[in-house]
C-alpha cells in the first residue's frame, strides 16, 4: 500500500503525462493544454478546499492512538485532511487517460478505475485520510477533469483541422 499511494502524487502524474507526450499523437499543443487543465486544475481546487476546511488527519483526530499503525519511515501527517489530494490526483489522471483511449480500448477504463480506487484505499490504509476525504477527493478529481476535458474537447477543432485524433 505504501507504494500504491504514490500513484496519486504529482511526480508520478507528471512522469506518466510526459511519457505519453512521447507518442506522436500526443505531441501537440492540444494534448499539452488538456493534460495541464485536467490534472493541474483539480490539484489547485483541492489545495484551496484543504486550506479552507483545515480538517485534522486521523493521527491528530485520534491523538496518535496505539491501534493506528504506520511504519517508522512514513511521515506523520496531522493537518489538512479534507479532501484527499492523492485521491483527486489519481482520479484526475486515470479519468484523463480513460478519455484518451480509442474506442476499441475503452475496456481499459475499468483498469484505470481500479487503479484509482486502489490509491484511495491506500490513503485509508496508511492512516492519512478518512473515508470522506478520499471520497470527496475522488469526486472533485473526476468532476473537474470531466469539465476540463469537455472544454478542451469543444476547443479541439481550433487545434486540428483534420480528423479527431481521439477517435482513430
Amino acid at each position: 500500500m505504501y507504494n500504491i499511494t504514490h500513484m496519486g502524487e504529482g511526480a508520478f502524474i507528471i512522469i506518466v503525462l510526459l511519457v505519453l507526450s512521447g507518442a506522436a499523437a500526443f505531441r501537440n499543443l492540444w494534448y499539452f493544454i488538456a493534460a495541464i487543465m485536467c490534472n493541474a486544475v483539480p490539484a489547485l481546487v483541492i489545495q484551496m478546499v484543504k486550506r479552507w476546511a483545515k480538517e485534522p488527519r486521523p493521527l491528530n483526530y485520534f491523538k496518535e492512538a496505539s491501534w493506528i499503525h504506520i511504519t517508522a519511515d512514513w511521515p506523520k501527517l496531522y493537518h489538512n485532511s479534507f479532501p484527499s489530494g492523492h485521491s483527486a490526483g489519481a482520479f484526475s489522471l486515470f479519468c484523463f487517460l480513460s478519455f484518451l483511449l480509442p474506442e476499441r480500448f475503452r475496456v481499459f477504463g475499468l483498469v484505470f478505475f481500479l487503479m484509482a480506487i486502489s490509491v484511495c484505499y491506500s490513503r485509508l490504509y496508511v492512516a492519512a485520510h478518512f473515508f470522506a476525504d478520499v471520497y470527496a477527493g475522488s469526486m472533485i478529481g473526476c468532476m473537474v477533469t470531466i469539465i476540463s476535458f469537455a472544454i478542451m474537447r469543444s476547443l479541439q477543432p481550433r487545434f486540428f483541422s483534420n480528423k479527431d485524433i481521439l477517435t482513430t
